[in-house]
């Protein structure tokens, strides 16, 4: 079941990877690449599960907060043209 969940959960990136090479704006190629990064961690820890790894929770907790400053630093390079 669980392996399931994470081939439809790779199945998703891609379709997100389509979103993230094709998006219309900029913002919207920086909302798939937060998404992917979401399911990038959801994967981790199902991952994590399966094969009974539960550190893999600490290195998808880190995963998830350089998604989150990269998805901030983008926004804010992309509002003001740079980082300062």
């Amino acid at each position: 079941m669980f392996e399931t969940a994470a081939v439809i959960i790779l199945l998703s990136v891609f379709i997100s990877g389509a979103r993230l090479l094709k998006g219309p704006t900029v913002f919207d190629r920086i909302l798939a690449a937060n998404l992917i990064g979401t399911k990038a961690i959801i994967l981790i820890l199902l991952l994590g599960y399966i094969y009974g790894r539960p550190h893999f929770s600490d290195l998808a907790l880190v995963y998830a907060l350089i998604n989150f400053i990269a998805t901030i630093a983008l926004l804010r390079f992309m509002e003001r043209g740079r980082l300062d």
